[in-house]
């Protein structure tokens, strides 16, 4: 991971948490191509080296926006060429995001459109401001959804409401979202980025390779049917018997102390 990139911010909170901020706040946070390889370059180093954090909160400078979708200003008077290569960079880093093994918390501050909805869904969960608004518009431009939000958004919501959230393109309120479960909390947007850090902290204090471990299993059985995921699960679970976490949380445990995880 950089120290610094073009359109992203990072913080290192402690403890293992990590906060990244999308920062083009004079556009709403759209991506540009510049952020597509920003984004593909952090998804990158954090799956290189995922001991390094145990939870990453994604968010959005300003106050406004947590990310508007694509550029279009960027994209106006684009090739056919252009425009698919620029995709391909998005592809690359959503597939990034979707493969990371670290716990990936979205704190959704303002609107959320397009892409930058599919962005949000890629997260492993959502809390969101009360003032965030969420769609997916892409077929009121001429295109359909590209980063997974065709596929993510059924899975969030089910398949009817999800039909009528990207056949439409309709925007719908953070407590809509709450109702339909793509958005497990609404916040007073104050407290969203307080309240979102108390659960990434609750999460990177519990050992980090039995939280990697149980979010492929989630992740992975999910797509299979309930015999095999049991089996999954299984394996994904002996991983950590012989670790020294488990005999530390055991030990801690009938000591009466906290335990102190550290991911071996």
């Amino acid at each position: 991971m950089k120290d610094h990139y073009e359109t992203l911010l990072t913080e290192d909170l402690g403890g293992g948490l990590l906060l990244l901020t999308l920062n083009r706040p004079h556009v709403a946070n759209a991506m540009g191509t510049q952020m597509g390889r920003d984004l593909l370059h952090f998804w990158e180093s954090i799956n290189e080296k995922p001991n390094l954090h145990r939870c990453i909160i994604l968010t959005g400078a300003g106050g406004k926006a947590f990310c508007a979708g694509g550029d279009l200003k960027e994209r106006r008077g684009m090739t056919d060429e252009a425009w698919q290569e620029q995709h391909l960079v998005f592809e690359r880093a959503a597939r990034a995001l979707l493969d990371c093994p670290v716990p990936v918390i979205g704190a959704v501050n303002g609107v959320a459109y397009g892409g930058g909805c599919e962005l949000a869904l890629l997260c492993d969960f959502i809390y969101a401001s009360e003032t965030a608004r969420f769609a997916l518009t892409e077929v009121t431009l001429g295109i359909m959804p590209g980063s997974g939000g065709t596929q993510t958004m059924p899975r969030a919501v089910g398949e009817r409401r999800a039909m009528e959230i990207i056949l439409t393109g309709l925007p719908f309120t953070a407590q809509q979202a709450y109702e339909w479960g793509m958005v497990n909390k609404v916040c007073p947007p104050e407290k969203l980025l307080e309240e979102t850090i108390a659960t990434g902290r609750r999460i990177a204090e519990n050992a980090p390779i039995s939280v990697r471990q149980a979010k492929q299993a989630i992740r992975y059985g999910m797509q299979m049917d309930l015999r095999s995921g049991m089996m999954f699960e299984i394996e994904a679970y002996n991983r950590m018997v012989p670790t020294e976490d488990r005999r530390e949380g055991v030990l801690a445990f009938n000591e009466r102390r906290k335990p102190q995880f550290k991911g071996r």
